[in-house]
C-alpha cells in the first residue's frame, strides 16, 4: 500500500505542475465539466468503495479546501474520523487463536518428564497418568507437547484386543506361563493369572522344571484361595500348553470353573494374559539382570504390586486395579509443585503422587 501511495501522490503532484501552464478559462471549464461527472456518478453510485491511497489522496485535498465546501465532497469529516478509527483498531487489534488453548508451561514440563523418566510409556500410558493426578490432557495434545520437546515416541505399540463379551467379564480369568532366563543362562519358569475385569494379577509360583504335577499343584493352590474369598468367577481361559492337563482342569470343575480352551495358535484368545507378559517384560524384567529364583520372585513381586496398585490400566479407563477404587482417583487437579515420584526397584518403576 506504501508503494501504491508514493506512486498516487508522484502522479498527482505532475498533474498539478501542469495545471500551473493552463489558463484559468480553460481550467474553469475543465472544473465545470469534472463537476457535472461527479454529479452523475454520485447518483449512480452515492457510496464508492475506495482503496486507501485513494482515501490518503482525498483526505490530503480536503484540507486545503474550505469549510463550506468539505460536506459536499465524498470526504467528509466523519469519514476521516471514522477512517481513523479503523486504523486505530487495525493497530492494536490482537489476532484470534485457532483451536484449543494451549496448555501451561508446567503442566508440559510435568508431560516431558513422565516421558523421559519412563522411557516405555507412550501417550496413552502418560494420559492415564496425568489423570491419575487430576489433569485431563487430550492425547493429541501430549503428543504435541513431546514433539515440540524432541521427545521421541515410545517403541512397540501394542494393539489390545476386544473380542471378549463385555457381560462376562466380571466372571473371567485367564492363566499362563512365561519363561526368564537368568544371567548364568538357567530358564526358570512363572505362572499367574490375571482378572480380566480389574487387570489384577495374581503371582501363582516360579519353578526351573514345569511339569503337569506342578501345574496341578498350581491350581489347587489357586482354587483353595478363591474358595476362601467367595469367588464369582465361572470361566478360566487357558491355551493349549501340555502342563495343562485333564487334572489341571478337574481342580477348577470342582469349584464350579469352565475351561476355556483357546484355538491352536492364536495367542490373541489369550491376549489379557499375553499384554500383561509383554508389559512385565518390557517395564521390568528385560531391564534387569536375574541372578536366581529368588530374586526373580522379589522382582516379580514388586511388579505385579506396582500393576495392581501403583499404575492405570488403558483397557479399564485409567483406573486403578478395580472399577470401585474412585477414591484413589484424584477428584481435583493437584499442584505441579507438590506431584512426587515413588521409586520401585530402584527406579526401575516410578509412581506419582501429590504430596501430603
Amino acid at each position: 500500500m506504501s508503494v501504491r501511495l508514493v506512486y498516487r501522490l508522484f502522479v498527482q503532484v505532475l498533474f498539478w505542475l501542469a495545471m500551473f501552464a493552463r489558463s484559468s478559462a480553460s481550467k474553469d471549464a475543465e472544473i465545470l465539466a469534472l463537476r457535472h461527472e461527479v454529479a452523475v456518478l454520485r447518483r449512480n453510485n452515492p457510496r464508492p468503495c475506495l482503496s486507501w491511497p485513494d482515501r490518503a489522496v482525498l483526505a490530503g485535498l480536503a484540507r486545503m479546501l474550505p469549510k463550506a465546501l468539505r460536506n459536499h465532497r465524498i470526504v467528509t469529516p466523519g469519514t476521516l474520523l471514522r477512517w481513523h478509527r479503523r486504523l486505530i483498531a487495525a493497530r492494536w487489534r490482537q489476532p484470534t487463536p485457532l483451536g484449543r488453548p494451549p496448555i501451561g508451561d508446567e503442566l508440559a514440563a510435568l508431560i516431558v518428564r513422565l516421558a523421559r523418566e519412563n522411557r516405555t510409556w507412550g501417550v496413552v500410558r502418560i494420559q492415564g497418568e496425568l489423570r491419575r493426578l487430576g489433569h485431563r490432557v487430550a492425547a493429541s495434545t501430549i503428543r504435541k507437547v513431546l514433539r515440540a520437546n524432541g521427545v521421541p515416541p515410545s517403541t512397540g505399540r501394542d494393539d489390545t484386543w476386544r473380542a471378549f463379551l463385555h457381560a462376562q467379564a466380571d466372571s473371567l480369568l485367564a492363566i499362563d506361563f512365561f519363561h526368564i532366563d537368568t544371567v548364568t543362562l538357567k530358564r526358570l519358569y512363572v505362572a499367574f493369572v490375571i482378572e480380566i475385569t480389574t487387570r489384577r494379577v495374581h503371582l501363582l509360583g516360579i519353578t526351573e522344571h514345569p511339569t503337569a504335577a506342578w501345574a496341578v499343584q498350581v491350581a489347587r493352590n489357586l482354587a483353595g484361595d478363591l474358595e476362601e474369598t467367595g469367588h464369582r468367577f465361572r470361566h478360566l481361559i487357558r491355551d493349549r500348553d501340555a502342563k495343562f492337563s485333564a487334572a489341571f482342569d478337574t481342580v477348577f470343575a470342582s469349584i464350579s470353573i469352565q475351561i476355556a480352551v483357546t484355538a491352536p495358535r492364536s495367542p490373541r484368545m489369550n491376549a489379557f494374559a499375553e499384554r500383561w507378559i509383554g508389559s512385565a517384560r518390557r517395564e521390568c524384567t528385560d531391564r534387569v539382570l536375574i541372578t536366581g529364583e529368588r530374586h526373580l520372585r522379589h522382582v516379580l513381586d514388586a511388579y505385579v504390586a506396582h500393576h495392581n496398585t501403583g499404575r492405570s490400566h488403558q483397557g479399564n479407563e485409567m483406573r486403578l486395579h478395580a472399577p470401585h477404587d474412585e477414591p484413589n482417583m484424584i477428584p481435583f487437579p493437584a499442584r505441579i509443585d507438590t506431584i512426587r515420584r515413588r521409586q520401585c526397584l530402584g527406579g526401575l518403576l516410578n509412581e506419582y503422587r501429590p504430596a501430603a
